[in-house]
């Protein structure tokens, strides 16, 4: 389902701020640098199962809400026993130990933000989830190995999946992203994730899966620009016009002015669907488009301001000039004859507001 999202929400990569400055999303590769704990779930206490933690991720954002990341997680595990009673003595015992991993693998990432409430490059605060696996990679199990030896001699528990060396077992894994915006190429990223492995990770037979939970604070920057931001257009008065002897000419032959073509296709409210009252007018645009080659269309979608707000009204514009500008590819306009934008409700053309629900299409050959 977050793949579907992602990919009708790719086509909605420009924003306009409240000053009228467009910003265009461009993809990006970034780093991820996280330092923080794990527990690693077991039977002792909680406090005795906590270990660092550290990670490195290199990835990159395909669009506003799609990414990949190749991440390494790594330093420390562990495991143990709370009041275990042995079998000899009677007595409880009491034990943990630790062991040493690193598990490189690629998560898919998802700005769970920029999905739901549209792209924004100013936003301050961006919650992403994703989903991944990998191969742990674990190594110097050295301490439950000699706590092995003297559990034997006390006749009590049996590590059945005791391991040493070097293992490496398949994992996966999900969690969430806590983006808090810094600057434009930095944030301060807090993560929690889950990994699952399987039941032999910590050398101790409980007949189901073993787990490690981490969380992780640290930075997310991005390698080059995420966007571009183009200023409105300064407009220059235009200078007296100086009186001038008009000179003689030769007629020029009657050239026939092409008119350009506006239409306006409405919308219901909340909706980015073209109902079937407004086909026509879609069609009168590619007639116009086909008969004059040279022809171009500017389509601007728009919300009105009676209903919903900025955040809502954003992603309506966007993705009713989005369903405009596919409907014309779809039959047979290139791509480089099409511009497009979106003005949310901060700007409304016309002075009903039911008639703000639209794209405006004006196609001029000349």
């Amino acid at each position: 389902m977050l793949l579907a999202f992602s990919a009708s929400a790719m086509a909605q990569a420009t924003y306009t701020d409240a000053e009228n400055n467009k910003y265009e999303f461009q993809k990006h590769w970034f780093l991820n640098l996280q330092g923080g704990a794990q527990y690693t779930l077991g039977e002792a206490k909680f406090k005795d199962l906590i270990s660092p933690n550290v990670q490195l991720g290199l990835g990159y954002q395909f669009s506003p809400v799609f990414g990949l990341r190749l991440q390494a997680n790594a330093w420390q595990s562990k495991g143990g026993w709370n009041g275990y009673e042995t079998a000899r003595t009677g007595n409880p015992y009491t034990n943990d130990y630790k062991f040493k991993y690193v598990a490189p693998g690629l998560d898919f990432m998802f700005n769970l933000s920029n999905l739901f409430c549209g792209w924004n490059p100013n936003r301050v605060f961006n919650v992403t989830a994703f989903l991944g696996g990998g191969a742990n990679i674990a190594f110097d199990n050295d301490e439950v190995n000699d706590i092995a030896k003297t559990l034997q001699n006390l006749d009590a528990y049996e590590l059945e999946y005791l391991w040493d060396g070097t293992k490496v077992r398949p994992f996966g894994r999900g969690g969430i992203d806590l983006g808090f915006r810094l600057s434009d190429a930095v944030q301060l990223v807090v993560e929690g994730n889950a990994n699952i492995l399987s039941d032999h990770y910590n050398s101790k037979k409980a007949g189901n899966a073993d787990w490690y939970f981490n969380a992780l604070v640290g930075l997310k920057i991005n390698l080059g620009k995420s966007f571009t931001k183009t200023p409105p257009p300064v407009v220059v008065p235009e200078p007296e016009p100086v009186v001038e002897p008009e000179p003689v000419v030769e007629p020029e032959p009657v050239v026939e002015k092409i008119e350009p073509l506006r239409r306006d296709i409405f919308f219901t409210i909340n909706s980015t669907v073209i109902v079937e009252k407004e086909q026509q007018k879609l069609q009168d645009i590619i007639d116009y488009m086909n008969k004059y080659p040279q022809a171009k269309v500017q389509i601007d979608g728009y919300a009105d301001a009676g209903t919903g707000n900025d955040r809502i009204n954003d992603r309506l514009a966007a993705q009713r000039a989005d369903v405009v500008v596919k409907a014309l590819q779809d039959k047979g306009i290139a791509a480089d004859r099409i511009s497009y934008g979106s003005h949310g409700s901060r700007v409304q053309p016309f002075a009903e507001n039911d008639l703000n629900r639209v794209s405006i299409c004006i196609a001029n050959a000349e």
